[in-house]
């Protein structure tokens, strides 16, 4: 596809505001060192360009903009409304948030607008308008960013108000509502729509994580998810009547819980987001978020923040090691980024992240390893703009959907370990490993162009998703899923007539119960007469219904019983994991998978090293990096071949030590 910008944006996040003027210029210069070309301004500027309810002051940021202009940057604008002006706090408290506990908030830390407030809306949708107005018609403005990293739930008077009509909308009738919610349990009848009340501490909810009523907490999850992504459509609509073509943009979390966003992606131009991985995640987690936000539009994404050495706010913020950044960097363009960008561009002298990497330190000067090696890192990615726009092509779909996560994570049982992102992230990782790309699609998507579906604990199955499924695999394609799915529907009421509901046609099999197994409990289970493996967290109970058994337990009451089946349903095959195996004895069986599917990963050889690919329609691009602490020989299929980074020609018996990085470009044999 085009690419949304002319080069790889290379910045990130810069606060002029908080310094002297003379600092700037300084900025300037070590900017052009550093071989930065943009910079994401007026993130959190509110209470500067508005001191007051009728008094806009623009001087300050038409100085920042002009200097950035001049300096040939490419600006990404934010509209500020991330964080409120305490001036409407104390003229209008009724924009403050009212907590999960019932408390209202004063004026203080951020993401603190109620996204129903009237108010707050004028005023947000103002100023976005405003500074639309002013610098929409300037060419170096080349991505609208609004607000700032959405999140959190209010639960005052006027949500509640707000959640009701939202919900007229979705049921129409109060019968319809008390039957979704089974309100006859527990005798809740409602019988006015007047007598809804929010599912917080004070009324459903059991804790942040558990409810009384989950189709009530999960239809407020969705209420919160729209009334915030109704937020984002107000400002970017203000900034579209003096803007009509600059892309728009907010950006996103990875997995984060709150938001829908599938749903918010198709109200975005592209997507962005924010990469924080702790000292001790996963490669393979940070690589699947990656696939999962260049999933939500099927298109390169923005990598809008991340750090150049270490984050403030985790329980261990460890330096990122020698190489390490430029490799993660690397990483983020393999899986389909298109600009690299830091929080924070100068480190801030005060407040809580005072201690927030920056590429230029507390210091000043550029003679630092973090701003060497950020010079370093952008003076290559000045090499590579024929990558913008190429995509990154798989035959494997792991589904990702946010119903899916809601639910599961407020059902009561059968076990508190179940949780959604670990339940995905151990079927990604086995692709990881073995170099397969990975789409990550939404429970939706069209699945012709794909030969491997991975749906793990699908525990929704919402109307029409049975019959997408079925298609799939009755036309030849491979399904996988799992335990705890096809119980209940988009009301959380369970589907009857057996596990997994909807799927047990098609997964040929019947659940009869489901074992929850204590952390320090397992089941040992038979692959076949040689290979023994161990399950934990959960046990399915399962008969056969026309599948045939892969392994089957052999320990507790019901050893002999099936743990993992496959059965053939039209043209396809459907595997069914009714418990959670050991990495060996799992990988051993998603090999089985994999080879059904006719899956192949991207190189032959087996390696320790990540291999992605990114394809133009004439060119394979291939990223290969090191994040083992070991040495990794060179894969043979790459002897020979030229770095497009140093321009080396790779040889044989060469090893890649740890952070290393090539990127192969080859022409593509139609």
């Amino acid at each position: 596809m085009k690419p949304v910008f002319n080069r790889i944006l290379f910045g990130g996040d810069y606060n002029p505001n908080q310094w002297p003027q003379d600092i700037w210029q300084e900025d300037m210069q070590m900017f052009k060192k550093a071989n930065i070309n943009s910079a994401t301004i007026n993130v959190f500027s509110w209470a500067q360009i508005q001191p007051s309810e009728h008094v806009y002051d623009f001087s300050e940021l038409d100085q920042i903009v002009e200097m950035l202009s001049k300096e040939d940057k490419d600006i990404v604008l934010a509209t500020a409304t991330g964080a409120l002006p305490a001036w409407m706090f104390k003229k209008y408290p009724e924009v403050g948030r009212t907590d999960y506990q019932g408390r209202h908030h004063k004026f203080g830390q951020r993401h603190n607008a109620c996204p129903n407030s009237l108010v707050y809306q004028k005023y947000a949708a103002a100023i976005a308008g405003k500074l639309a107005e002013r610098y929409g018609d300037n060419p170096h403005v080349t991505c609208w960013h609004i607000n700032n990293e959405y999140q959190g739930d209010c639960y005052c008077e006027q949500c509640e108000k707000a959640f009701r009509v939202w919900l007229k909308d979705k049921y129409q009738t109060i019968d319809a509502l008390n039957k979704a919610w089974n309100m006859s349990f527990w005798g809740h009848t409602v019988y006015e729509w007047d007598e809804i009340v929010l599912p917080n501490a004070l009324s459903e909810g059991i804790s942040h994580d558990k409810t009384a009523f989950a189709g009530i907490s999960i239809d407020y999850r969705r209420f919160s998810s729209d009334s915030l992504l109704e937020n984002f459509k107000m400002e970017r609509d203000a900034i579209r009547r003096f803007d009509p073509t600059t892309p728009v943009t907010t950006n996103l979390m990875g997995t984060f819980k709150g938001l829908d966003y599938f749903k918010w992606a198709k109200e975005m131009d592209i997507v962005s987001w924010d990469n924080y991985p702790a000292y001790n995640t996963p490669w393979s987690l940070v690589s699947m978020t990656h696939d999962l936000m260049r999933g939500l539009k099927q298109q390169p994404f923005m990598l809008m923040e991340q750090t150049p050495s270490q984050q403030n706010w985790q329980p261990y913020n460890s330096l990122k090691k020698p190489g390490q950044m430029r490799a993660q960097s690397y990483q983020t363009i393999a899986h389909g980024a298109d600009t690299i960008q830091f929080f924070q561009l100068r480190r801030s002298i005060g407040a809580c992240e005072k201690f927030h990497g920056a590429v230029i330190e507390h210091v000043g000067h550029e003679e630092t390893r973090v701003f060497r090696e950020t010079a370093d890192l952008g003076k290559e990615l000045t090499q590579l703009w024929e990558i913008m726009g190429t995509g990154n092509h798989g035959k494997t779909a792991i589904i990702f959907d946010w119903d899916n996560y809601w639910a599961l994570e407020y059902t009561s049982g059968p076990t508190i370990d179940l949780t959604y992102v670990d339940q995905i992230h151990q079927y990604y990782r086995y692709f990881y490993d073995q170099n397969i790309p990975v789409d990550m699609v939404s429970v939706t998507a069209d699945l012709t162009d794909y030969d491997l579906v991975i749906a793990p604990v699908l525990y929704m199955v919402k109307e029409g998703v049975a019959e997408q499924l079925t298609d799939f695999v009755e036309t030849g394609g491979t399904l996988v899923t799992t335990y705890m799915s096809g119980i209940v529907d988009q009301s959380d009421n369970v589907h009857l007539g057996g596990y997994p509901g909807p799927l047990r046609q098609l997964a040929g099999i019947w659940v009869e119960e489901i074992d929850a197994l204590a952390p320090e409990q397992t089941n040992q289970v038979q692959i076949n007469e040689r290979l023994k493996g161990s399950s934990r967290l959960v046990s399915d109970l399962i008969h056969l219904e026309g599948a045939e058994a892969l392994a089957v337990y052999t320990s507790n009451f019901y050893a002999g019983m099936p743990a993992v089946t496959k059965h053939t349903y039209g043209k396809g095959t459907v595997f069914y994991f009714g418990t959670q195996l050991d990495q060996d004895a799992f990988d051993l069986l998603m090999t089985a998978v994999k080879e059904t599917a006719a899956i192949e990963p991207i190189i032959a050889a087996q390696t320790a090293i990540e291999i992605t690919r990114r394809q133009s329609e004439s060119h394979d691009y291939y990223f290969l990096i090191n994040f083992e602490a070991e040495a990794q020989p060179l894969p043979a299929y790459f002897v020979g071949k030229t770095d497009l980074l140093s321009g080396a020609i790779l040889e044989k018996n060469q090893t890649l030590s740890q952070y290393t990085t090539y990127i192969i470009k080859e022409e593509r044999h139609k």
